[in-house]
């Protein structure tokens, strides 16, 4: 354990919902829910105005929007979500060399292997916390220069500690946890708040009478092993008592994303399983987009009844983090094992992992789900032959587009042959509203324009006709 707060952790704040509001001047102040939008859809982020009315991440799309009627409802762009991410890692590698990404909006950064080393080595206790603090400031003055967006920054002796730190910056913050004080911190949390302790995992302590981490600390490691197990229950002990020697490590790359349940009752009914491999094939997808990658293998885990564990596995033509494709591949997985006894635990994953999000997000569900409304299918002939009829093409709320005359803009939504269209860059004021035939030659998708910076600004405002980014 260091006796100065020397890591850090930073945590962009709503991410997702954040960039679309920097990005569109007329969302900006305005509820904001980013996720799939489909029956199955997830909320992916919500922005704190759409939070106010109980919207939250891992939210069915259906209910937030019965939560939340009038917000706007965009069904996400990763592609500025990794520029926005790339920039900002960028500004914590400048302070170190050791910055641990977790996520496109989340890392640890080590302030010790920096060029602040020196200093921070040869400071007294109150001198260094003062240059952690000017640091972590300065970086979040950076990122909304830069970005425009917001961060919460939290600084600690430990990984463990500075993430709890940054949770209780939220949002648009800076917490310091003094090390020596760890206990006194962690102690009336409740036990969720320890990395790694699930819903399944605090039921078994809950049952135990274990409800707060002063709990875990008090029973001691001999009963949290007896009900944890010897790894997990030691390791959990360990962090109750405000102890965390993990490194920062930079670069890690993960060779699999995965989610697993483990139920209280065995399911034996092969709808239900069904069900609950949706859930977790949408929540895989969630952590696999936020991790910026995406995958060509899906693989299905089932613990029966018996404690057999089995896995089923298929690989895709190409990597994705299509939501759709990934639930509906996780499901024909699920279909092919017998349940006969019940199941205990489900998991789905994906391997084969690559730096790269097809453009299209829905290309390749639209292609594997014919009769989609939209898609326009082909009739046989007479002779057999069945004449090649491309699809309609498929705008998405919150799309990147570009007009011949009026510029770039994104799409309000669509339906019934007609898209609507907003006509704002993330420097000018709100945009005007037009709405097109969906085979409009003139309109196009587009890619991202950037937040902010890179020669372009306020003074460099995209006009109408003007240039922009090349249609994608």
């Amino acid at each position: 354990m260091r006796s100065l707060p020397s890591i850090i952790h930073l945590d962009m704040d709503a991410f997702f919902a954040a960039v679309e509001q920097a990005a569109k001047p007329s969302l900006r102040g305005k509820p904001v829910i980013v996720g799939g939008l489909g029956g199955r859809g997830v909320v992916s982020t919500a922005s704190y105005e759409a939070r106010k009315f109980g919207v939250h991440s891992a939210m069915p799309m259906a209910q937030a929007r019965r939560l939340c009627p009038n917000a706007a409802f965009l069904s996400g762009r990763f592609e500025a979500y990794r520029a926005v991410s790339e920039l900002v890692m960028g500004l914590l590698r400048e302070l170190s060399p050791l910055v641990q990404p977790l996520s496109l909006d989340e890392a640890f950064v080590d302030l010790e292997a920096g060029p602040y080393g020196p200093a921070l080595a040869a400071a007294d206790h109150g001198t260094g916390e003062r240059l952690v603090l000017a640091l972590a400031e300065d970086l979040r003055a950076d990122i909304h220069r830069r970005t425009g967006l917001t961060a919460s920054v939290g600084a600690a002796g430990s990984k463990l500690m500075a993430k709890i730190a940054s949770e209780q910056a939220k949002p648009d913050g800076l917490v310091l946890i003094e090390p020596g004080q760890e206990r006194a911190v962690l102690g009336p949390m409740p036990v969720r708040a320890l990395p790694g302790i699930g819903p399944a995992t605090e039921q078994v302590l809950r049952r135990a009478g274990l409800n707060t981490v002063a709990d875990l600390a008090e029973a001691g490691e001999a009963e949290l092993v007896q009900l944890l197990g010897k790894a997990h229950g030691a390791g959990v002990h360990q962090m109750s008592t405000g102890l965390d020697e993990r490194p920062v490590v930079a670069d890690q790359d993960a060779k699999s994303v995965s989610v697993e349940d483990t139920f209280e009752v065995d399911l034996a009914d092969r709808d239900r399983v069904l069900r609950e491999v949706d859930v977790l094939a949408a929540r895989c997808v969630r952590r696999l987009r936020a991790a910026g990658r995406s995958g060509r293998t899906v693989v299905l885990k089932v613990r029966r009844f018996d404690f057999s564990t089995l896995t089923r596995s298929e690989t895709l033509r190409g990597p994705t983090d299509e939501e759709a494709v990934i639930v509906e591949t996780a499901r024909r997985l699920a279909s092919q094992v017998d349940i006969t006894g019940g199941v205990r635990l489900l998991g789905v994953g994906v391997s084969q992992l690559a730096d790269y999000t097809q453009e299209d997000l829905f290309a390749q569900a639209v292609r594997e789900e014919p009769g989609e409304p939209g898609v326009v299918e082909a009739e046989s002939e007479a002779g057999g032959q069945e004449p090649e009829v491309p699809a309609a093409r498929h705008w998405m709320p919150g799309q990147d587009v570009r007009h011949a005359e009026l510029g770039p803009g994104w799409v309000q939504g669509s339906g019934v042959g007609r898209v609507t269209v907003r006509f704002e860059t993330p420097w000018s004021g709100p945009g005007r509203v037009r709405t097109f035939a969906v085979e409009d030659p003139a309109l196009e998708p587009a890619r991202p324009l950037p937040l902010r910076g890179d020669g372009v600004g306020p003074e460099d405002e995209v006009g109408p006709g003007d240039g922009g980014p090349a249609a994608g």
